[in-house]
């Protein structure tokens, strides 16, 4: 059996296809918020990986055709944004100033946290871009130094956190404007997080997906001044 899924060129693809279809299916027929599809498909490839004793790499050699899409579906994002284009007209100043906030804020408080445990250059890099999209994020670990597979789990694990607990966090702090909700969620958790903002309404979605294209933006930007802090 461990033979045959290692020959298989197409066998990281399907597994990957599988087990997030696995967690569509359970999300779906629960309801619950702690079975969101890609945690779960992530714990079935990781044991799948043990159980049959078979190398990350043999895996990726199936699984990086999935990578390929990444970056057209975040432009894709573009679409919903041009219908609520009015609504972002009269507010662009004050979305523009939580983008920024929200980037501002994820860049300064991985230097504080990596400042109070006294963590090396690699690592701080490595944290540094937890908050963007998975291609992008993975561009900055590899320019500056970080390491590039532990930037991909952090900026997953993000995503996911921010999938999870962005309604109960929003609910706390008294976040009703529907603007303010989709920037903060897009700006702490990408593109799971947007996820989660569209689930929650139109316009927080659209106002999630621009937040997603310029925070991504505005960290590549930032991030060259930030590597040097640490």
């Amino acid at each position: 059996m461990r033979e045959f899924l290692i020959e298989s060129v197409y066998f990281g693809v399907l597994l990957s296809l599988a087990a997030y279809s696995f967690g569509l299916f359970l999300k779906k027929k629960l309801k619950w918020a702690v079975f969101n599809p890609t945690l779960i498909s992530v714990g079935i490839i990781i044991a799948i990986l043990v159980i049959f004793n078979i190398d990350y790499d043999t895996y990726y050699q199936g699984a990086h055709y999935l990578h390929y899409l990444l970056t057209p579906t975040t432009v894709c994002l573009a679409v919903p944004l041009y219908q609520q284009f009015e609504l972002l007209k009269k507010n662009y100043v004050a979305v523009l100033a939580g983008i920024v906030s929200g980037v501002l804020t994820s860049l300064g408080s991985v230097l504080g946290m990596c400042a109070i445990f006294s963590l090396s250059h690699e690592e701080y890099i490595t944290f540094l871009p937890k908050s963007v999209t998975t291609a992008i994020g993975m561009s900055i670990s590899q320019e500056f130094g970080g390491y590039v597979s532990i930037t991909v789990t952090i900026i997953l694990i993000t995503g996911v956190l921010g999938n999870l607990l962005a309604e109960v966090i929003c609910r706390c702090f008294r976040i009703r404007e529907k603007i303010a909700v989709g920037i903060a969620i897009s700006s702490a958790s990408h593109a799971l997080g947007t996820a989660k903002a569209f689930e929650i309404g139109e316009i927080e979605g659209a106002m999630s997906s621009l937040s997603i294209v310029i925070s991504g933006l505005l960290t590549v930007g930032v991030a060259g001044i930030f590597a040097n802090f640490m």
